[in-house]
């Protein structure tokens, strides 16, 4: 519902000699119940008073329908898009038997040209109408971009927690494994430099293990099954799950040669094993350490886009609040977009709304992302323009159509279709922009969209 202070302005009862006066240029219709009389992209609409009954007025915002106001008698429905033509920013139906008075659009306006009084009353309530849902919906599409971000956040979180629980739990099944078999080295009676020995091989094993890239897959599966085979040959059980560790150990079958040389025949077994599941615990601390890593990642850049705990104007570093935005679609990029960054180190820090601005970044980057269809390079670049600083936001998508280039930073202006976008992300951004005293403008065709913003260093709040 619309919740404005001065209801009365916004949802004026028209007067009964007035309803009389339009009932002769007007047609009385009958409405049933789930009726519609206006559908949300409609143009040339008609104009509707309410004489009798309910019309609720809807709209819809990603997949779910907004009820934004319930008309009643003496009340009148229409925006302004009934006198520019465009296309309606609503839906309007009955939810109850009703009688209405329709006027058509032409008619309409032959009667607000010629009836003062009246017209300041209906264009002020359509003004203020208008502006209202624009209020709404703005902050409804902020609300709508933190959504999106929080599920892929929520997705990328799920990742580095889901391997760091996996390999926590592996690591508890893995210490009872170890101590067992510690237990059992021991009754072994190793030299001292027996026992060295193993020590300098669990270690560079470990290391190799922890920090070598991994071989590809083909390479990966010949060497296991080439250790699997040794293993057997000396009469270790399952060889074939030793094996993936050993090989990611560096541990190839000359080693393993090495290894059964310094070592008993009868002792081989239980070394092998020991030495498997030490090494294996290293690489599941490891797996936890980096897990744990890449949530501390995320939080702390969560914290940056927003500025939480932060003033709202400060000195910001444009490069870090693009980053955590790019971080943020982390989940969509993934899919098939290439990030193409060309940054200027040597830019200074600006004074800033820091979080509107990084909802310029998400705004753009979003659509971009769309006009890709997720898959396309994404070029980012930033620069000194005099006494800006200018960040160019570019992709190779489907471009914008040349017949609406002129329209896309008007409120409501979408080329979505009805549901899919509000209109207002571009023009959210054209705001934050202007309001941080800087500019925006793109160039925009078949496979190549630049935007570029330039925001002044030197901003001042009461400038």
């Amino acid at each position: 519902m619309l919740h404005d202070p001065n209801q009365t302005l916004l949802f004026p009862k028209l007067p009964a000699e007035v309803l009389q006066e339009m009932k002769q240029h007007g047609t009385e219709i009958q409405v049933n119940a789930g009726e519609v009389l206006v559908s949300e992209g409609d143009s040339n609409s008609n104009f509707y008073v309410v004489l009798e009954g309910e019309i609720q007025i809807t709209k819809l915002v990603g997949k779910e329908t907004q009820l934004l106001i319930i008309h009643r008698s003496g009340e009148f429905m229409g925006d302004l898009s009934m006198l520019t033509n465009s296309a309606s920013i609503f839906s309007a139906s009955a939810i109850a038997p009703s009688r209405v008075l329709r006027l058509d659009s032409i008619t309409f306006k032959r009667i607000i040209t010629e009836c003062s009084p009246l017209a300041d009353v209906i264009l002020s309530a359509m003004v203020g109408r208008t502006n209202d849902v624009e209020a709404q919906l703005r902050q409804q599409e902020k609300l709508a971009a933190l959504g999106k971000l929080s599920a892929g956040l929520a997705h990328e979180l799920n990742n580095p927690a889901a391997a760091g629980r996996r390999a926590a739990i592996s690591l508890s099944e893995n210490f009872q494994n170890s101590q067992s078999l510690i237990l059992q080295l021991h009754e072994l009676s190793l030299t001292k430099a027996q026992l060295n020995y193993l020590a300098d091989i669990q270690r560079q094993g470990s290391k190799h293990a922890t920090t070598s890239p991994q071989l590809n897959p083909l390479t990966q599966s010949d060497k296991e099954e080439e250790v699997t085979d040794w293993l057997e040959l000396h009469d270790v059980n399952d060889g074939w799950k030793l094996a993936p560790t050993l090989v990611n150990a560096g541990l190839d079958t000359e080693q393993l040669d090495n290894l059964a040389d310094q070592i008993t025949a009868d002792s081989l077994k239980n070394v092998v094993k020991w030495l498997e599941a030490a090494i294996a615990s290293s690489c599941l601390l490891k797996e936890i350490e980096q897990s744990t890593t890449r949530i501390s990642e995320l939080v702390k850049a969560v914290k940056g886009y927003t500025y939480m705990d932060r003033a709202l104007l400060q000195e910001v570093d444009v490069h870090e609040g693009i980053e955590n935005t790019l971080l943020m679609f982390g989940h969509k990029l993934k899919k098939g977009i290439t990030v193409n960054r060309d940054y200027d180190q040597s830019l200074p820090r600006i004074c800033a709304y820091a979080s509107e601005l990084n909802q310029v970044w998400t705004n753009l980057i979003d659509n971009a992302i769309d006009a890709m269809t997720s898959k396309g390079q994404l070029s980012i670049r930033t620069s000194k323009d005099n006494n800006c600083v200018l960040v160019e936001i570019a992709d190779d998508g489907i471009g914008i159509p040349p017949e609406v280039q002129s329209r896309i930073f008007e409120p409501f202006f979408t080329t979505k279709g009805v549901g899919e976008g509000t209109g207002l992300g571009l023009e959210i951004a054209y705001r934050i922009v202007k309001k941080h005293h800087g500019d925006i403008h793109f160039d925009s065709q078949a496979g190549d969209t630049h935007f570029r913003i330039y925001l002044p260093i030197k901003f001042l709040k009461s400038s």
